[in-house]
């Protein structure tokens, strides 16, 4: 018999996982296990921090979703927009329960929300007040005109909405009635439950339509490799209707009887850190690499000279004793329990990884999409390497549909927590799911051992004269590991003369950093050009020659960014040939 490789091994080590059939089971059973457990740690209007129980959670779902029955909103279409909070939460829950919850961004303009409302034909929005007025004034363009308001901030009903709070308190009348509707209620685990737009861009924006089985099966996969605890103290930073935060740092959190805490906003993470003194973050990269700089540079800022010009990753660096006294201040100033970070939504650099290894703290990295509910594969409990984004997780396959020399194709997913298609559009649907197989648009690479590594997207790869493939995301690994750089987008540019493809690199420079490499002196544009020029070079050093980066753009501001702080890849920049 050959070698078994780690995914295999994988299998015989999975964490056990308690069954759940669709999301009002899971919130059935966590009442139940987790009756006086504290399931949120929340801040009320003048800060200062309350408890509510798993028994007090469910109840509000129930009386929130006995409401919206009452309000004739059974089977229908309700949208969910806001930011990260409690009753955020309730409503989702409530909604996908009663009927088929459509969480939809908040940093959206009017216009892309009013689109959404349209396309679901939502017959309900319970939002944030700030929204709910949007809206108002947006009436005229929502083509249901009957459509329910319910604003989560109003105490009391008007005219052009309803009141959360008062739309609760009916629902717990109804249930000291003894209304059984909600509890009533029979799920069809396939049916679709969850509508989730992909897209801010109202022309091209998909809808994926997920199903209680989906994200049920994705939960307990999830906890099968990545075990969240009882005592776990999770901090909520990533805009909830996304599936990332949404699955994992919701829905599992609850099924594992964690607790959860929400973000005030990120100028506030460190207060918040302090304030909850969570055991796990789930953040992107950006977030994390951001972290990970202001940590060390503060730690060169208090150490002896001797030390505090150490190249490389200063704290791996320390004699033992200076070590165990800048890991423990370090951990003291994340609140104290940090022991992970749950990472998704781009791939993170294996430098940050060992960074806070050093600081004993894990980052466990993983790949998934909207479309997979939303997790493929991920670093775990078991096996971390820092450059794969993961192992496939329990009951989900995936594989590299036609490879070329090096092994990279386009990754194909195959699992229960694929989605069952794209919302009213069967064509897309037959395009992307082709026998059970997910066609994820993304590109990668699997080793003998299982481990995926992502090089790309399909559209986003640049194919030069000659059938070269550059992979902008591996260049601009390149260039962001320089701490003088703060981000990078490579594309690739048309030369005019020979029409050959050439490496275009935007770049927005670390400015505190160049003042500190610049002795304190404040860098003149000129002065910055020359540096970037100088790291470029350095980069192309590691590159064949086709990969070069040709051209380059000094940015003066950070590039505009997704809710999940992924770059935006939009328009093609020529500018400063090198």
């Amino acid at each position: 018999m050959g070698k078994k490789s780690l995914a295999e091994k994988l299998k015989k080590k999975y964490h056990k996982a308690i069954e759940i059939t669709d999301l009002k089971d899971l919130l059935y059973k966590s009442a139940s296990r987790f009756t006086r457990r504290t399931a949120f740690k929340l801040k009320d209007k003048i800060g200062n921090i309350y408890k509510v129980t798993y028994e007090k959670f469910k109840a509000d779902v129930m009386a929130l979703g006995t409401a919206l029955i009452n309000l004739g909103l059974k089977d229908s279409n309700i949208a969910v927009i806001g930011k990260n909070s409690y009753n955020w939460a309730v409503s989702y829950l409530a909604s996908t329960i009663v009927g088929v919850v459509v969480p939809i961004d908040k940093e959206l303009k009017s216009e892309e929300i009013v689109n959404f409302l349209n396309v679901s034909s939502a017959k309900a929005v319970l939002a944030d007040d700030k929204y709910i007025q949007n809206l108002v004034k947006s009436k005229s363009s929502i083509e249901n005109k009957n459509i329910l308001f319910i604003n989560f901030n109003s105490e009391k009903d008007t005219n052009s909405y309803m009141s959360y709070q008062l739309a609760l308190d009916a629902g717990y009348d109804q249930l000291e009635e003894g209304n059984k509707d909600f509890d009533n209620i029979k799920i069809d685990p396939n049916a679709m439950k969850i509508l989730i737009f992909t897209s801010g861009t109202t022309g091209s924006a998909k809808g994926v339509c997920l199903s209680h089985k989906n994200v049920a099966s994705n939960i307990m996969s999830t906890f099968g490799i990545v075990k969240v605890h009882r005592d776990d103290q999770v901090l909520s930073i990533l805009p909830l209707h996304h599936t990332y935060e949404c699955t994992l740092g919701f829905l599992l959190v609850l099924y594992s009887g964690g607790c959860i805490s929400y973000c005030e906003g990120l100028r506030h993470i460190t207060d918040n850190i302090l304030e909850f003194k969570p055991t796990v973050i789930l953040c992107v990269p950006l977030l994390l690499e951001k972290m990970y700089k202001k940590i060390e540079s503060t730690v060169r800022k208090s150490l002896p000279e001797k030390y505090a010009n150490i190249e490389g990753d200063v704290i791996a660096q320390l004699p033992f004793i200076i070590k165990k006294i800048v890991i423990s201040k370090v951990k003291n100033s994340l609140g104290g329990r940090l022991r992970a970070f749950i990472v998704g939504a781009a791939p993170l650099s294996p430098d940050v990884i060992n960074s806070f290894k050093n600081l004993h703290i894990k980052s466990i990295q993983g790949y998934g999409l909207t479309e997979c509910s939303p997790l493929v594969a991920g670093n775990n409990d078991f096996y971390i390497k820092p450059d794969a984004v993961g192992l496939p997780i329990p009951n989900v396959s995936y594989k590299i549909d036609k490879p070329d020399e090096t092994g990279v194709g386009e990754i194909l997913v195959k699992g229960p927590n694929v989605m069952l298609g794209y919302y009213k559009n069967e064509e897309e649907t037959k395009k992307t799911i082709v026998d059970g197989w997910f066609h994820t648009g993304d590109l990668g690479k699997v080793d003998d051992d299982g481990w995926l590594y992502i090089t790309g997207r399909l559209k986003t790869v640049i194919v030069t004269q000659n059938g070269k493939n550059i992979y902008p995301e591996e260049i601009e690994h390149y260039l962001n590991e320089n701490p003088l750089i703060s981000e990078s987008l490579v594309t690739g540019v048309p030369d005019e003369k020979t029409d050959e493809v050439y490496v275009n690199a935007q770049i927005f420079p670390n400015l505190d950093a160049i003042k500190e490499y610049l002795k304190g002196a404040i860098p003149q544009k000129e002065e910055i050009k020359a540096i970037i020029k100088d790291i470029i070079a350095s980069v192309n050093k590691k590159l064949p020659n086709y990969k070069h980066i040709k051209s380059f753009i000094v940015k003066d501001e950070e590039f505009e960014k997704t809710t999940t702080q992924k770059i935006k890849r939009f328009g093609k920049n020529i500018e400063n040939k090198k």
